[in-house]
């Protein structure tokens, strides 16, 4: 397998339409992240469940997918489902993100993701974040949306397992879902780890990879 660094991660940026898309799509990785890099500082920003027990849920959940980092999180009002009609709101908000931080690497859903929110914000991020490395995270619904990403992290079990539970624990507004389960979430992990010759992984999209191999 073919493994490329990213170098020295000082700051990363972590975005979702919704409060648990961060931590479905990417929880592993920020777990990962996080622990190798004590102190490490992660803007969140959530479009949707502010002011609500979803916006509760999101940062007890974030704090814990996030240990000893420097976390920044801000959950917004926009309605869930209609993001496509608060366009310059959800615009204004990546906006502002952008200039507080200069990141090392962005979270973000996939451009090809079929809930129009996730879908929209993905489109966003480019046009913010014109000179960074976007990963776009994978998150499993009723749509059958998954593809063939072209990034792994790999999870080591333990971190794999505490993903699941943390979800579980953390977001108990979201369990009466048919999908949202430990079999949909540890086994879409393990499919991805059989892709990348790992035990666990998360897998993202990438949308354009600026490589430095040297002369």
């Amino acid at each position: 397998m073919i493994r490329l660094g990213a170098g020295s991660l000082d700051r990363i940026v972590a975005v979702g339409a919704h409060c648990d898309d961060i931590a479905i799509g990417a929880g592993g990785t920020l777990l990962t992240l996080c622990r190798a890099r004590p102190g490490i500082r992660v803007d969140a920003l959530v479009l949707s469940g502010g002011g609500s027990e979803r916006e509760q849920e999101e940062r007890a959940a974030l704090a814990a997918f996030c240990p000893g980092a420097d976390l920044r999180l801000t959950v917004l009002k926009l309605p869930d489902g209609r993001m496509p009609a608060h366009w310059e709101e959800a615009k204004a908000a990546v906006e502002e993100l952008r200039e507080r931080t200069e990141p090392d690497l962005v979270l973000a859903p996939r451009t090809d993701d079929a809930h129009q929110d996730h879908r929209g914000l993905a489109r966003l991020l480019p046009t913010a974040f014109r000179d960074h490395l976007v990963l776009g995270y994978e998150i499993v619904k009723w749509d059958g949306d998954l593809g063939r990403p072209a990034a792994y992290q790999p999870l080591a079990p333990e971190t794999a397992e505490r993903k699941v539970r943390l979800l579980q624990e953390h977001y108990p507004s979201q369990r009466h879902r048919p999908w949202y389960d430990r079999e949909a979430f540890l086994g879409l992990a393990r499919i991805r780890g059989i892709e990348c010759h790992e035990r666990y992984a998360e897998a993202f999209a990438v949308t354009k990879l600026t490589l430095d191999l040297g002369e």
